[in-house]
């Protein structure tokens, strides 16, 4: 059983930061790893991913989140930055079975609880 935990997520005023973990097991290290979001009402989108190849981002948080991924401690990390209300919202880790990455929640198969965000104005 792949189990994912994140941690990391507050409150946070207007252009404030934040850096969320999510701790993943050894044996999907080499695997295409994610972060997505979802606020209330809305369906599930892809924040940034990591694989091989590199990394991947929604343009709505270009140059405001970094994702990145410790192997040796097993962590995956998502740094956000110049935070806005339109950032609030529940913030997953996702794994897939396989290296190649996407942007469809539908794709990966392994998921945490999820950690929330809310940024206030």
């Amino acid at each position: 059983q792949v189990q994912l935990v994140e941690s990391g997520g507050g409150s946070v005023q207007a252009g404030g930061s934040l850096r969320l973990s999510c701790r993943y097991p050894e044996d999907i290290a080499r695997k295409c790893m994610g972060w997505f979001r979802q606020a209330p009402g809305t369906e599930r989108e892809v924040v940034a991913n990591i694989d091989g190849a590199g990394t991947r981002y929604a343009d709505s948080v270009k140059g405001r989140f970094t994702i990145s991924k410790d192997d040796a401690k097993n962590i995956l990390y998502l740094q956000l930055n110049s935070l806005n209300p339109d950032d609030t919202g529940m913030y997953f880790c996702a794994a897939r079975e396989y290296w190649a990455c996407s942007v469809s929640p539908a794709m990966f198969k392994y998921w945490g609880q999820g950690t929330q965000v809310t940024v206030s104005s």
